[in-house]
């Protein structure tokens, strides 16, 4: 490369940095040398760098919204055992993970059913797919959530904190009806359910059915208002099967190692080449 090429070059990085282009900024070069080599038209040589810049910012998308969900590690839906829980519909359960049939509605699921059977792995798993279908998720025990809503409440900030919450499609509530509740609790539970009725989704994971809820709302007014917003637009997945997770727990603790504590894209991209390895 002659000197006017080399300054070509240094110019054309410093533009490319300045419209924040870093895919770009890394791959021109070799595309153009193969270009030139090929006699590729103009348009191909942009298109092919645009689609690769494209890509790369879709990963890094993709690797934000992973880290802010939450969700925890190895719960995918090709590690959860579809053949353990027959009532729930594996064709379904993908397609709910494009997310545009009932996110877009704020709609929302409820998982039920009793320790061990599967509910916070497919809770997970489908909040996976979604964030990799560019939806934004979160994923939180109720309890932690709720105990974080009422520190909001006490600092005269929890409209606020509840409109942040906003900009996750889907909130993941995690054992929800697993203890009993306070006032207070049960006070920001509710204006969270309100809050995002018709608007937002939420996909609850809970061990009693409805007729128990009174151990999370003790007012029963206050009960019957909460589920009627909860099931007004939901779909109803009833878990009752015995509990997978002891048959399981042999195999985990044969493993490698104890897994991270939240899913991240290299931790995917790890268990994707361990089932292509298996299924060799």
């Amino acid at each position: 490369m002659n000197a006017s090429a080399t300054i070509d070059a240094q110019r054309l990085t410093l533009m490319l940095n300045e419209l924040r282009l870093p895919a770009i900024k890394q791959i021109w070069g070799d595309f153009a040398e193969r270009a030139d080599k090929e006699g590729w038209p103009a348009a191909r040589f942009l298109s092919i760098i645009a689609e690769h810049e494209l890509a790369e910012r879709d990963r890094r998308r993709i690797e934000r919204h992973l880290a802010e969900a939450h969700l925890p590690a190895g719960k995918t839906l090709e590690t959860f055992a579809f053949d353990a829980v027959p009532m729930i519909s594996k064709a379904q359960v993908m397609a709910m993970t494009a997310g545009d049939g009932w996110l877009e509605k704020g709609a929302n699921l409820i998982l039920f059913g009793p320790p061990g059977g599967g509910k916070t792995h497919l809770a997970a798993a489908i909040g996976l797919g979604l964030v990799e279908n560019g939806w934004r998720v979160l994923f939180a025990r109720t309890s932690d959530l709720v105990q974080r809503l009422q520190l909001a409440r006490r600092e005269l900030a929890l409209e606020a904190a509840i409109a942040r919450l906003d900009k996750h499609h889907l909130l993941i509530l995690d054992d929800f009806a697993y203890v009993s509740r306070d006032q207070a609790e049960t006070s920001v539970l509710f204006e969270l359910i309100s809050a995002r009725y018709e608007r937002r989704s939420l996909l609850i994971t809970a061990n009693q059915p409805f007729g128990e809820w009174n151990k999370v709302f003790p007012d029963p007014a206050m009960t019957l208002a909460a589920v009627d917003r909860l099931v007004h637009h939901a779909s109803i997945f009833e878990m009752n099967v015995e509990s997978y997770r002891r048959r399981t727990a042999q195999a985990r603790r044969s493993g490698p190692g104890r897994p991270p504590a939240f899913a991240t894209i290299k931790g995917i991209e790890k268990q994707s080449a361990s089932d292509h390895q298996d299924n060799a």
